[in-house]
């Protein structure tokens, strides 16, 4: 199994990007629309974490900016009836965290913005995984604060930090560590950000 590849792009396509690590081998990878994968230039060294799929007439390879992405892939693909190309389709559509956001708050619509999903088809992912990402976080950890980040009962401030320091440069792994780190409930987003970046 390839967990990552680290390496530089030396070639894009609509859908892939095409990583060569120094072996002389190019990994032909594919990834979701918007990535930050297509912005790296020749000389920037680049961390992509992958999952190989492979099926009796192919053999793919999917990549992604973070962990946080390469773990909702995978479990995405769990859902009866969604492939790995809805998958990628999905968080193509959707950042990471409004991904876990339609998902908590049971929003199946916002998923339908994917293509090729359909609302039997969203409702299925609502319904599969709404009890699963909890225990969602980096390297498959238990991420609370991920949770909390998104959970509708009073932390739509954090919510909202977490999507600011994200639009910031921060990863969604980095963002959601030093948010974890604040103390208090009740505080206003600008608030959280202030402390959260004491954390970085």
């Amino acid at each position: 199994m390839i967990y990552y590849i680290k390496g530089h792009v030396t070639y894009k396509t609509e859908r892939s990007v095409i990583i060569e690590n120094g072996s002389g081998i190019g990994f032909e990878i594919q990834v979701p629309a918007g990535s930050r994968l297509y912005l790296a230039g020749p000389e920037e060294e680049v961390t992509c974490f992958t999952e190989m799929v492979v099926r009796e007439d192919s053999m793919s390879l999917y990549g992604f900016d973070d962990r946080m992405s390469l773990e909702l892939f995978r479990r995405l693909v769990t859902v009866n009836g969604v492939g790995s190309k809805a998958a990628i389709a999905i968080l193509s559509a959707l950042t990471p965290q409004e991904l876990r956001q339609a998902i908590t708050y049971e929003d199946a619509a916002m998923l339908t913005r994917a293509n090729g999903v359909g609302k039997k088809t969203a409702q299925r992912i609502v319904l599969d995984l709404k009890d699963k990402l909890g225990t969602l976080g980096e390297e498959g950890a238990p991420a609370p604060q991920a949770a909390a980040a998104v959970d509708p009962s009073g932390h739509a401030a954090r919510a909202e930090a977490l999507d600011a320091l994200v639009a910031l440069g921060y990863s969604m792994p980095e963002a959601q560590g030093a948010l974890a780190g604040v103390a208090g409930s009740d505080l206003t987003a600008e608030a959280y950000i202030k402390e959260a970046l004491k954390n970085m």
